[in-house]
């Protein structure tokens, strides 16, 4: 294969925390493979004339918990010059993002590939996509109204509300019909009515944990990644103090694939993780899914081994093709 430049668009890399950061297993990945790597932030962009550029800076990685990465100086560099770009910015999925999104549509429309693809990372809203697959998903309503989300908890007397922009487990509320503190959580996460969020019918299996399954080019890693939350909080985030297991794949996970896994290779989604709470699909993750290290330690398989397979694959082919 030949050598290949990649850039990454992340946040600060000084400031990840390397034993457990996905985007770093992925650049190691690369740089074993003799890949070239190009450093971004978001603020290192620019759009001119159409065209999409950065201040990139070479980027040398290591396995190492105390110096893991080495930066060359900056040097201005017109993206479609790359072969492919990870778009690995955590959320907030803001309007700075959306525009970050433009600037790299522009280079993928000269031939580099983007993982994921641009549109569909504006399109697919990790709560709201779960919409498009409803025979997955528990019962949900996405609403500004605070009295539809109160009849949904009358309805269903214990749900789950959370905000449609958060990650890690932020702002997240497990709401029973006699807490009185529903009223003000709902004013909350709307913003009292003036923004949408997001209410799931509660799924009692979190107590065994929320199963993250990877998916590298729609295909799921041979084994999921349960997060069993601690016994005084019900968020399965390893962020929120969540415990990692090693899961084997039940027909009802590898079903849930199936349904979804097409329809993301399809929309350029080569790397995603599903959140599946007992046999119910709550979110679609497509920004920046994590759980490579976590699955490379606990079960031995290397998602990172297989997406680079996967990177390396596609370029050769559009090449060829071209």
């Amino acid at each position: 294969m030949p050598r290949l430049r990649l850039g990454v668009v992340m946040d600060p890399i000084g400031e990840i925390t390397p034993a457990k950061d996905s985007t770093l297993a992925m650049l190691l990945e690369a740089q074993a493979r003799g890949h070239e790597i190009w450093y971004f932030r978001q603020g290192d962009l620019r759009l001119t004339d159409g065209e999409s550029f950065g201040a990139a800076r070479s980027l040398q990685v290591a396995d190492d918990a105390e110096r893991w990465f080495e930066l060359g100086t900056a040097t201005d560099m017109a993206l479609a010059d790359l072969d492919v770009i990870l778009m690995r910015k955590d959320p907030p999925f803001d309007t700075e993002y959306i525009y970050t999104t433009y600037i790299l549509e522009r280079a993928e429309l000269r031939g580099v590939l983007i993982i994921n693809r641009p549109a569909s990372l504006r399109d697919m809203n990790e709560k709201v996509f779960t919409a498009w697959f409803p025979q997955c998903a528990p019962t949900t309503v996405v609403t500004r109204s605070m009295t539809e989300m109160r009849e949904f908890l009358n309805q269903h007397e214990r749900i789950v509300v959370k905000p449609l922009d958060g990650m890690g487990g932020r702002s997240i509320f497990v709401v029973d019909i006699a807490d009185k503190n529903a009223n003000v959580i709902f004013e909350t996460l709307t913003d009292y009515e003036s923004r949408f969020a997001i209410a799931q019918k509660f799924i009692p299996e979190i107590s065994a944990g929320d199963k993250r399954i990877l998916l590298v080019g729609g295909e799921p890693a041979g084994y999921a990644l349960a997060r069993v939350p601690a016994a005084n909080d019900y968020r399965g985030n390893l962020v929120a103090g969540a415990q990692p297991e090693v899961r084997e794949l039940t027909e009802r996970d590898r079903w849930i694939c199936a349904e979804v896994g097409p329809v993301l290779r399809e929309r350029g989604v080569l790397f995603a993780g599903l959140d599946v709470i007992g046999d119910y699909l709550t979110e679609i993750n497509v920004t920046s899914p994590t759980g490579i290290r976590e699955l490379r330690r606990l079960a031995h398989i290397d998602v990172a081994a297989d997406l680079l397979d996967l990177i390396e694959t596609t370029v050769q082919a559009a090449t060829t093709a071209a």
